[in-house]
């Protein structure tokens, strides 16, 4: 039985491969989409593991990555925030919580909250009438927000669905438009600001086979909006994921260890598919060290991380080598109940 279940997880791995080479190599896409920061991960366990998190039960964090990951909450209350220090001064932030009332038996119910710091910035505005060329508009700032409801569910012992509806919001501040007519020609002042829904869903399933899990997530799925005249959509992603506790084939070891490894393939809109690799080994249910690979990425490439947890609580950090951006670092604090 072993023998076959190590056969199987690696045809399916090199499958999984197989099929996003050969979609990396015919399609090339790029700025075909907007709203980018829900693309960015600010979980430090998920970044760690190169965000390979779609078949893992992960708490209310499941949220950042597949709503039906927290299904299988034992807890009462989990709640999660992170903090991630991102390329150019940026600052992203991310609350989760989910609630298990009736012990799972009507579903756990979720809420999430990503929001970002851009910082300030100097504007300016084209002049040919100054000595400068241009006029001083200002200090300004930009804004971005998204919070979502979710809601999942185990629907047989190994069957899970999950799904979250995100209400977002992007300030990108105010310009001055032309506006013609036939007897003049001014300025108007046009506010940048959208606020459409996204949606999220995913399932997972429980092989049966050992620890093995299989998982799938649609995520930031729009309807098409514009600012002037373009119109776009969400960052849609796809992905199928795999991943399963290597220890269950080897047999019980002392000091309670585990070491999951998590597989995904990630169909994007925006950008070429990825494979993204991730591993977790924990030892004493307290101490967790992470790393992880992204594949078809011009900036990021491994990724690393540690995780200490006790009593409830547990902390979480990852490291991200980012190429001419240097390292972006994410630090996430984690409470259950």
């Amino acid at each position: 039985m072993k023998i076959k279940v190590k056969v199987f997880a690696i045809s399916l791995v090199i499958g999984l491969m197989q099929t996003n080479i050969s979609l990396s190599q015919t399609n090339q896409k790029l700025a075909q989409s907007g709203f980018q920061f829900l693309s960015v991960v600010s979980d430090a366990r998920g970044a760690a593991m190169a965000e390979a998190m779609t078949s893992l039960q992960v708490g209310s964090s499941a949220l950042f990555f597949n709503p039906a990951g927290m299904s299988g909450l034992e807890n009462f209350i989990d709640v999660s925030a992170s903090i991630n220090q991102w390329i150019a001064d940026i600052n992203h932030y991310t609350l989760s919580a989910a609630i298990n009332p009736f012990e799972g038996n009507f579903g756990v119910f979720g809420i999430s909250i990503q929001s970002v710091d851009y910082g300030e910035f100097y504007g300016t505005r084209v002049n040919p009438a100054t000595d400068l060329g241009y006029d001083d508009t200002g200090i300004f700032k930009l804004s971005a927000v998204a919070v979502g409801l979710g809601y999942a569910k185990q629907i047989t012992d190994r069957f899970s669905i999950g799904g979250q509806v995100r209400w977002v919001k992007q300030d990108l501040g105010e310009s001055l438009v032309a506006d013609v007519t036939e007897v003049d020609t001014s300025a108007v002042s046009q506010k940048n600001e959208l606020t459409p829904f996204v949606f999220d869903f995913g399932t997972q399933f429980r092989t049966g086979i050992e620890s093995l899990v299989f998982g799938m997530s649609i995520r930031n799925f729009s309807n098409e909006v514009k600012y002037a005249e373009e119109g776009f959509q969400a960052p849609l992603v796809f992905t199928l994921g795999i991943s399963m506790n290597v220890i269950d084939l080897i047999g019980e070891l002392p000091l309670d260890q585990s070491l999951f490894i998590s597989i995904d393939a990630s169909h994007h809109r925006d950008h070429p598919e990825q494979i993204k690799i991730g591993i977790d080994y924990e030892l004493l249910n307290m101490i967790s060290l992470r790393g992880g690979y992204v594949s078809g990425s011009s900036e990021t490439g491994f990724t690393f991380g540690l995780g200490v947890s006790r009593y409830g609580f547990a902390f979480d950090y990852s490291y991200t080598p980012f190429g001419v951006w240097d390292k972006v670092q994410r630090m996430t604090a984690r409470f259950s109940l």
